[in-house]
């Protein structure tokens, strides 16, 4: 039903933010073990095939509880990491006007904003997401949950589980997330944002 998406670069495009065997571990092995458990799940409920991964996520309750957690956790996975390959790009791009706008009103700066997303994701205790709104609110959801199990589609997205930068920089999260910084695609975000 769901498949690996494929990626808009290679692996190795992303470094030295993120090395290509991060990538290559995190995209076909994390993320494809994710849309197996997935797939594998949903066989259980024929109802739920043609429907999109957030149409599913957004209506959990109405799954079966013997899969309703699996389905949590892999359906939530395949979701947040679709949006994670998206919004970034190698050497990262330009913030266009309209979002640096809306940001600065929001926060006062970018580097305020900046400054509270990074907290945010430092802040996480184990594993977990930190997102961006597009109210430009932060929000941080643990495990792979994610605001679009309530409806709200986030504009931007930080994996901080430890699979997504040990081998690259072990138990250090704040030089990944400064690192992270460098490969954001703005322009994704304001696609996101505007709809």
């Amino acid at each position: 039903m769901f498949t690996l998406p494929k990626l808009d670069y290679k692996y190795s495009d992303l470094a030295p933010a993120i090395s290509a065997d991060i990538m290559q571990l995190h995209h076909s092995k994390h993320h494809q073990t994710y849309v197996d458990k997935l797939n594998a799940a949903l066989e259980k409920v024929p109802e739920v095939q043609g429907k999109t991964i957030e149409e599913i996520l957004q209506d959990l309750d109405s799954l079966p509880d013997e899969i309703r957690t699996v389905v949590r956790n892999n359906g939530g996975g395949h979701y947040n990491h679709s949006l994670f390959w998206q919004v970034m790009t190698p050497g990262g791009s330009e913030m266009t006007s309209e979002l640096s706008g809306r940001i600065n009103q929001a926060y006062g700066d970018f580097d305020t904003f900046k400054n509270n997303f990074t907290q945010a994701a430092l802040g996480v205790f184990g594993s977990g997401w930190v997102w961006l709104l597009p109210d430009l609110s932060i929000e941080v959801s643990p495990l792979q949950d994610s605001p679009i199990m309530r409806g709200v589609s986030p504009i931007l997205g930080l994996d901080v589980w430890e699979h997504a930068y040990y081998l690259d920089y072990q138990n250090r999260r704040p030089e990944y997330v400064a690192a992270w910084w460098g490969i954001v695609d703005w322009n994704e975000v304001s696609c996101r944002l505007t709809g």
